[in-house]
């Protein structure tokens, strides 16, 4: 096996020295590690495609879509999007300059960081929040800067927002927000929208907004996006992976003003040339024909969220309101001390049910853990018995 020449060692790009492998896979590899472990850890889910969906990827093999397709994405998947997002959100994009397609909503974070970002920008993601986001930002040169949204019911208040500005003072260029909130499953009421809306258009900033948990709403709760109110200063990034349950297939779309949306295509141009042929048709299906499959799919979230958050409450557990996605962060009882990856260890180790520690999701999630319940009923009853056990025995 060949050995790098020593003289070509360090000779690298050091943007990536300070990066780290993903806490929280790590940690499910962790837990992997204990026979007849109950994994609460990854945010997947458990169901399967729709068929109507897959049939359409098989029958456009069959027929022999076997080139390139068009770099942006195939003309009748942008216009899909196109309809998909106006129906959601009351935003209307250009199939042909304000929509690309990407590979999955990670590749859709990554080009759009890159086609805005230099060296010394800041970027204000408010914290517990997927830790990806922290390294994405990194890998452009740019700086992330954590607000702790802890003490404000998870949500990142207009006034919160305007004293991290102020402090941070020149350099900041953009604002992440994601919701319904991955780990929190918090969703954002319509006058926080409105206000953080007001302070971004103040600071003359842009918004990126992460709406892949859009669908999964409960209950009475509804879905605002900031793209409604700024459209002019948002990039919309969202994908197919949670709503019908295609996380395999890998595929995501920008929504955006095209005067940036040029340089989010040029670059996303480089890094892909096209998302594959087959993918894009089964996403065509779905935005055409299955509108109402992310319908099922609630219900059977919804069940479980309430089962979980009855469980856990009456065990000591205390939570965000988790009314969108499909994860509970629950803070961990007192006794623990706050100690949320010690605690997710033993649980582990002693229960075999694993849990991701909230400190892997940034400062706002210490002494949290989340808890995905994108797994079956029968997994989640039988987790909630051990976890209980646990609780009560250590």
């Amino acid at each position: 096996m060949p050995k790098l020449a020593q003289d070509l060692e360090g000779i690298v790009n050091h943007k990536l020295d300070a990066l780290m492998p993903s806490d929280i896979r790590l940690f499910d590899r962790y837990v992997s590690q204990y026979e007849g472990v109950i994994k609460l850890t990854l945010g997947e889910p458990d169901l399967d495609t729709p068929e109507h969906v897959k049939q359409a990827a098989i029958k456009d093999i069959e027929a022999n879509d076997t080139h390139y397709a068009p770099q942006s994405g195939m003309p009748r998947l942008r216009q899909a999007i196109s309809k998909y997002v106006k129906k959601l959100d009351g935003v209307d994009y250009d199939p042909e300059t304000e929509i690309t397609v990407t590979v999955g909503a990670t590749e859709a974070l990554n080009v759009t960081l890159g086609a805005l970002l230099n060296t010394g920008d800041k970027v204000i993601i408010p914290t517990p929040v997927w830790s990806m986001y922290m390294q994405e930002v990194c890998l452009t040169g740019a700086t992330p800067v954590e607000v702790d949204t802890s003490d404000d019911g998870f949500v990142l208040t207009p006034e919160k927002l305007e004293e991290v500005i102020e402090r941070e003072g020149k350099g900041v260029k953009a604002v992440m927000l994601n919701d319904p909130s991955n780990p929190t499953g918090v969703t954002y009421p319509k006058e926080v929208i409105e206000g953080l809306a007001e302070v971004i258009k103040k600071h003359h900033l842009y918004a990126l907004s992460d709406e892949i948990y859009a669908e999964l709403i409960y209950g009475d709760t509804k879905h605002y996006s900031v793209a409604t109110y700024i459209p002019e200063r948002t990039l919309y990034i969202s994908g197919l992976s949670k709503s019908h349950a295609m996380t395999g297939w890998r595929l995501g779309f920008i929504c955006g003003p095209a005067e940036i949306m040029k340089n989010v295509a040029k670059l996303n141009d480089f890094t892909i040339t096209s998302v594959t042929n087959n993918v894009q048709a089964a996403g065509i299906e779905a935005l055409e024909n299955g509108l109402d499959d992310p319908k099922e799919f609630k219900e059977i979230y919804q069940r479980r969220v309430t089962f979980m958050e009855k469980g856990l409450k009456e065990l000591g557990f205390d939570m965000a309101l988790p009314r969108g996605a499909f994860y509970i962060f629950a803070k961990i009882p007192e006794k623990y001390n706050g100690d949320d990856v010690s605690f997710a260890k033993a649980l582990a180790e002693k229960a075999r049910v694993g849990v991701t520690p909230g400190f892997f999701f940034g400062q706002g999630g210490k002494g949290y853990v989340r808890m995905s319940y994108a797994s079956s009923d029968e997994h989640l009853h039988e987790a909630l018995k051990r976890i209980t056990k646990f609780v009560k025995e250590n």
